[in-house]
């Protein structure tokens, strides 16, 4: 029984690098590297997950073709659930063109495929009553699924006991809050982006971000800074956890391994600064192998990690409060 179920996007993703000059058109420029990784909110915070050691399911939809195929094999070896999949007879399996640039940062093409098509009717409340988690992953990028009927769905994990989480992807559409705001009440602990949650709030500060969101309803925002770390916020403490010192290979899924070990944390009753380290370690390590997952390494592991690389400095912030998140 799955202790974590992912309900979101699933995709495969190209993944190029290094790419810093796009060719001209009609011409053919080579790259030093090119692979085929599952990707997506959903499919990545599930293998990072279960690479952890958690118990985890995933529900999504992808495509009666290649690509899909390849993706559900892959998290079978990981020990994912797939049993929450359901395979689309008309729309393809959604993919993602990945541009390394040689300082790790990316960026996409993206085409949305089976996961438009993903819908509250597709959660098997079977496969999600056991859990102890229920989390939303690609809020934005699923249209058949993003507003109300998010709502409602993280409204029944509620009723149910489950704790909900939520992720998002950029909203290219440019909604932003719109979609969102009837989903925040019900959402646990929201884990966006720092770019993601400028765009939802208006705001520009990470501690004028988060009390924005947690008025909304929300529980614990974890705002995803990357090399500047994390900053967390509950109605009874705040603090910045500083990132680790590394040179990062690939930054592709980074936010997404962050995610899987800020559940983690939560699943095991660690306290918020704790759970923010072990985030931001999981993170980091993601970032050190090419791929959405490649560099995501077992409890244990991550904990040398943690004890034997340095932090960055940018401070933390005095907790207004204690406990666990």
């Amino acid at each position: 029984m799955a202790d974590v179920v992912c309900v979101g996007i699933m995709v495969a993703d190209v993944v190029a690098k290094p790419v810093d000059v796009w060719p001209e058109r009609g011409k053919l420029a080579l790259v030093g590297r090119m692979e085929l990784h599952t990707g997506g909110c959903a499919a990545n915070t599930a293998v990072g997950l279960a690479r952890i050691g958690i118990e985890t399911g995933v529900i999504g939809r992808v495509g009666r073709d290649g690509f899909g195929d390849f993706i559900v094999r892959k998290l079978k070896r990981e020990g994912v659930d797939t049993s929450g999949v359901v395979k689309d007879r008309e729309a393809l399996t959604s993919s993602t063109m990945v541009m390394v640039h040689g300082d790790g940062e990316r960026s996409f093409l993206h085409y949305l495929g089976a996961n438009a098509k993903l819908t509250a009717g597709d959660v098997k409340w079977d496969l999600v009553s056991g859990a102890e988690i229920l989390h939303v992953a690609g809020a934005f990028l699923m249209p058949a699924l993003d507003g109300e009927p998010t709502a409602r769905l993280l409204q029944e994990a509620r009723a149910r006991g489950i704790t909900t989480a939520l992720d998002t992807g950029w909203d290219s559409m440019g909604n932003w809050m719109s979609v969102l705001a009837p989903v925040l009440p019900y959402v646990d602990i929201f884990l966006p982006s720092i770019e993601e949650a400028r765009m939802l709030t208006g705001e520009e500060e990470p501690e004028r971000i988060a009390r924005d969101l947690v008025e909304r309803g929300v529980g614990v925002v974890g705002l995803k800074m990357g090399e500047r770390g994390c900053y967390l916020h509950t109605r009874a403490e705040a603090m910045a956890i500083s990132a680790y010192k590394i040179d990062p290979v690939d930054a592709t899924g980074a936010g997404d391994a962050f995610v899987a070990g800020f559940l983690t944390g939560v699943l095991r009753g660690w306290d918020l600064e704790r759970t923010g380290h072990f985030a931001n370690a999981v993170g980091a390590l993601c970032t050190q192998a090419i791929g959405t997952t490649a560099g995501i390494k077992s409890l244990a592991e991550t904990e040398r990690f943690m004890a034997n690389t340095p932090l960055r400095t940018n401070g933390v912030l005095p907790a207004t409060g204690s406990g666990s998140v």
